[in-house]
């Protein structure tokens, strides 16, 4: 019971904490604000034991699904050298240059304990990053780069985890060659599970929903099970599960699983990963919060009896360990952005060759970390020698990047354009223009077939005419989007208004008849929920 209202407590604190944000005078990212309320709840006594294992089989899944979901794969195919180059070859570098600059800068840290720590400082989280810049600060290009990046390399720094946590523990020797052959069978089984299953899955969705025929809640709980299902079949493949989840999450709009879905699922699906990945973000860094005082406590006191080193020692690594962490990130960057034209059937030169030397550092310092790097470093067995200066150091970064974040990329992106939209707007009208024209020549078709059939079916040809010459007319007027003429823009604005302006109305008079009880309860849903999806519709908001 004790447990159960501590979620609650912190589902609350979750929902409370972007009400906060937007009431404080001066401008906190959420993230570190959820981060400053789990300490809050710790000082008042709030404890969560934290389980490494539970917590990423319970979070990390949903919500590297829910980014895999928005991801393009047409821009991630795009963007692969690059992507690559910083998910993959870069956390190898991180790790090899931080595994053996922390065993020469912490006496009691064995090696492999010190490519352990490096590992799990790998990995990058694109979640608090938007959560710091906001939504369109950084260039859509760049930004794909850099959640692509996160997408791929919590597996590739867990992955690393676990062979130096294996080595460190002696179950297994170090083999460089046997080592890369696992890594990519880990990495390639986990991206194929998650493919192949989703595949699968989205078969047996389809049956299910014709037998329950199509009820909206039974396919939303079905596709929200698939990211965990996905996860744990890979584990168990002893494949990467991370990228299974990852993989299972972009492969869900290539299957059509939702795209064919009824409206009414899509909708409710929508709304509820919207939620599911809000609460379940908050949730990551405000127990990352609750930690915090423990992981302090614990290093003091564990201090007490290493004579080694000093906790002032520890504090001054972490900002070394941090700048080493930039600077090797930086100049990684900056190698590709030199570097020649690769190879992989294209001769088209990296992104980065067109970086500027503010490109490199607002990507340098965007690699912010976060849940990952906090799971992994508690996963570390207590066995390994100084594992508590391995936790204290990796607790610091977490704060550090996310703190210096919140400083400098301001400063960076000062004089940026915020989420210039008019490229697409205009991208948009024009789509919407073929659209229309492709509509008109369908519909023009069914009225002359219609016509033809008045004779037999006894249809007025008036109402023939009257209807298809309304709704032709309106899709002529979106023709004209795509040459970004005003009047037809005007016309649908005024449109969309005056049929809001309708619902309104409706939704009066039917709220009106029910409260002089004209109307059953089950009606009054039933018409109140229709009119709920055709605002929908109408605003734009599908």
């Amino acid at each position: 019971m004790e447990l159960f209202s501590i979620i609650l407590l912190i589902v609350l604190i979750v929902s409370l904490s972007g009400v906060v944000v937007k009431m404080l005078p001066i401008q906190i990212p959420l993230p570190l604000m959820q981060i400053l309320l789990g300490c809050i709840l710790a000082a008042f006594g709030v404890y969560v034991k934290f389980d490494p294992e539970l917590f990423l089989v319970l979070f990390i899944p949903p919500l590297l699904f829910a980014d895999g979901r928005k991801t393009s794969v047409k821009d991630f195919v795009y963007n692969f050298r690059e992507i690559v180059g910083l998910a993959l070859v870069l956390v190898v570098i991180s790790i090899i240059a931080l595994g053996y600059l922390l065993h020469w800068i912490l006496p009691n840290v064995q090696l492999a304990a010190g490519l352990a720590l490096a590992a799990v400082l790998s990995p990058t989280d694109a979640v608090a990053l938007s959560g710091i810049v906001g939504k369109g600060r950084i260039e859509k290009e760049k930004m794909e780069i850099i959640e692509g990046e996160a997408l791929m390399n919590d597996a590739s720094g867990l992955v690393s985890l676990n062979f130096a946590i294996a080595i460190a523990a002696g179950a297994i020797q170090f083999d460089l060659l046997q080592i890369s052959v696992t890594f990519f069978v880990v990495a390639i089984g986990g991206l194929a599970i998650g493919v192949l299953f989703t595949w699968l899955y989205a078969r047996i969705l389809r049956k299910i929903n014709k037998l329950t025929h199509n009820d909206p809640a039974i396919q939303i709980v079905l596709l929200f099970l698939l990211p965990f299902a996905a996860y744990i079949i890979a584990e168990e493949c002893h494949c990467s599960g991370i990228l299974a989840a990852v993989s299972a999450g972009m492969t869900v709009n290539q299957s059509g699983m939702m795209r064919n879905a009824p409206l009414t699922a899509r909708l409710q699906s929508d709304s509820t990963w919207s939620m599911l990945t809000f609460v379940f973000n908050g949730f990551v860094f405000i127990l990352l919060g609750i930690q915090l005082p423990s992981i302090l406590t614990n290093t003091f006191a564990e201090n007490q009896t290493d004579a080694s080193i000093e906790v002032w020692q520890l504090c001054l690594i972490v900002v070394f360990v941090f700048i080493a962490l930039m600077g090797t990130r930086f100049a990684w960057l900056w190698a590709m952005k030199h570097m020649p034209t690769m190879p992989f059937g294209t001769k088209r030169p990296l992104a980065f060759r067109s970086y500027s030397t503010r490109d490199l550092l607002i990507s340098t310092f965007a690699g912010v970390r976060g849940a990952i790097t906090l799971a992994g470093v508690l996963s570390i067995p207590m066995t390994i020698g100084g594992r508590y200066q391995l936790v204290f150091i990796a607790t610091g970064i977490i704060l550090i990047s996310l703190i210096a974040a919140v400083i400098i990329l301001p400063i960076l992106l000062r004089g940026s354009v915020i989420l210039d939209n008019s490229e697409q707007d205009n991208e948009i009208l024009t789509v919407k223009g073929h659209m229309a024209e492709e509509a008109i020549v369908s519909l023009e078709k069914m009225q002359n077939n219609l016509l033809q059939e008045t004779t037999e079916n006894s249809m007025d040809q008036e109402i023939v005419n009257e209807v298809g010459s309304r709704v032709i007319g309106s899709l002529r007027r979106r023709t004209g989007l795509k040459d970004l003429e005003q009047k037809a823009l005007e016309a649908e604005n005024l449109e969309r208004r005056m049929r809001l302006v309708a619902i309104g109305a409706e939704r009066t008079a039917l709220l009106q008849m029910k409260i002089r009880n004209e109307v059953s309860e089950e009606v009054f849903e039933h018409l109140n929920t229709d009119l709920d999806i055709y605002e929908k519709m109408i605003s734009g908001d599908v």
